[in-house]
């Protein structure tokens, strides 16, 4: 006899088939920036947010403030880190836990935004062009959602600002 589980009830196939053809569909749009441009637009934070838009597109990590705002705060942050310590793993530790806080004091919550200010404190990639090619994958995420829910018929945002 299988045990109970308090997890949440299976989705429809409809909403995993929709959920899925959106993420796909954004990360294929940032993957094909990146090589139209020669920078990489797809990194593994922004994946992450993408499951969040595509996946749970009600909670507050999934909103465009969050998605948008913590995921420039949280590389904002790990480039302060970088002028106090050089590149490398006790820098991005220290940049992946003081990006938390930084989000939640300007509450724009997005757990994948912690791994991008890693990223930024590990590799000290050049402020631009990596900070406005954050911000523009970010965006093209949050609108690839927007699209989506429209095209469906469902809510997103919950909220902009």
């Amino acid at each position: 006899m299988p045990l109970p589980s308090r997890a949440p009830a299976r989705p429809a196939p409809t909403a995993v088939l929709a959920s899925t053809a959106t993420a796909v569909t954004a990360l294929l749009l940032l993957a094909a920036l990146g090589t139209l441009t020669g920078h990489p637009l797809l990194i593994p934070p922004l994946a992450a947010s993408m499951a969040l838009i595509a996946g749970a597109p009600d909670l507050p990590l999934a909103q465009p403030r969050s998605v948008i705002g913590g995921q420039l705060l949280s590389a904002l942050t790990g480039y302060a880190v970088l002028v106090v310590a050089d590149p490398g793993y006790w820098s991005a530790a220290v940049a992946g836990g003081l990006a938390l806080g930084v989000m939640a004091l300007a509450r724009t919550p997005h757990s994948p935004a912690a791994a991008t200010a890693v990223i930024v404190a590990l590799t000290a990639p050049a402020a631009f062009p990596f900070l406005p090619l954050l911000a523009l994958a970010a965006t093209l995420l949050t609108l690839t959602g927007l699209t989506a829910a429209r095209l469906r018929n469902r809510p997103y945002p919950t909220y902009w600002w």
